[in-house]
């Protein structure tokens, strides 16, 4: 099941097929939904997501914190190279109200998954620790509060002073339609593509240098269009994911993404299927954050 692909240069390379593996495990059954208040298939996503990363030789522990007098978990796995700094990549694993969150966010949940699995068997190759880490409470009602698990984490890491060189999100990194228009938020429009075949590279002006490596990344595969976007916050959607809560303790992040409802219309609806998404492209991307962190000083 999770196959080892390697390119000429003996580095491994994103599978599809565990992919899919991944998003199945993730979005579960029909009937059951990872919203806030369904905290019993919110523990059973992260159980597995310990154990899987456990099968990739990583341990996690859960991070849980109570809000309205209910526990929820972010899964928090180091992978320790021995180095001073650290970088962070993570996604959130909850959805909004009831769907299947194919997209929003299981994509990004594989995602992390399937660059763990590579990055843990290419250990001597890192420069930096590693920290996977996948948060709950992302969606709404707690969004862009102090609930988020990225705002949890964010905050510990802070305290704890940790040398963060960077912090990438994977937030919707799936849907690629050839049919459909590229969206952007007003006066964007005219300055990127109108076709949907690329991944953006979202952050603000202390994030560059990140958004940077991760397209230079994409270009060296040359497989994927990668398109930068560095802006500050009030041009609507930069911050529309748990990069933001790693930019108000001062570290640089950014975001990984497809552009979520700038491209796809099934957006929090029940629409966002596993169907519509496409393993392959998904796959580009994920080589591409492996080649970015094995790229780091």
């Amino acid at each position: 099941m999770f196959s080892l692909s390697v390119q000429a240069n003996n580095l491994r390379t994103a599978e599809p097929d565990n992919l899919k593996v991944y998003l199945e495990q993730i979005i579960g059954s029909e009937s059951e939904y990872r919203n806030y208040k369904n905290i019993q298939e919110l523990n059973r996503v992260s159980s597995w997501i310990r154990e899987q990363m456990r099968l990739f030789g990583v341990s996690c522990s859960f991070q849980t914190y109570t809000v309205n007098s209910q526990p929820y978990r972010n899964v928090v796995c180091p992978l320790n190279t021995g180095h001073s700094d650290k970088v962070i990549i993570g996604a959130h694993y909850d959805v909004f109200e009831e769907q299947q969150g194919a997209d929003d966010n299981a994509s990004g949940v594989a995602g992390v998954l399937e660059t763990a699995r590579i990055l843990a068997a290419e250990k001597s190759r890192l420069k930096q620790n590693v920290e996977f880490v996948f948060y709950t409470l992302e969606e709404p009602p707690y969004f862009r509060t102090e609930h988020m698990g990225s705002y949890v984490h964010a905050k510990s890491v802070a305290k704890n002073k940790d040398k963060i060189s960077g912090v990438y999100i994977l937030e919707m990194i799936g849907y690629f339609d050839p049919r459909v228009t590229q969206e952007y938020p007003i006066g964007l429009k005219w300055i990127y593509p109108s076709h949907s075949n690329f991944i953006a590279a979202v952050g603000n002006i202390q994030s560059r240098e990140l958004t940077s490596s991760y397209c230079n990344a994409m270009g060296e595969l040359d497989q994927l269009q990668c398109e930068r976007l560095i802006s500050p916050s009030f041009i609507q959607g930069v911050d529309f994911s748990d990069h933001m809560n790693y930019w108000q303790f001062g570290m640089p992040a950014m975001m990984i993404t497809d552009t979520a409802f700038y491209r796809n219309k099934h957006y929090h609806t029940e629409q966002d299927t596993l169907s519509k998404l496409n393993l392959d492209k998904m796959a580009q991307v994920i080589d591409g954050v492996v080649k970015m962190v094995l790229s780091l000083k």
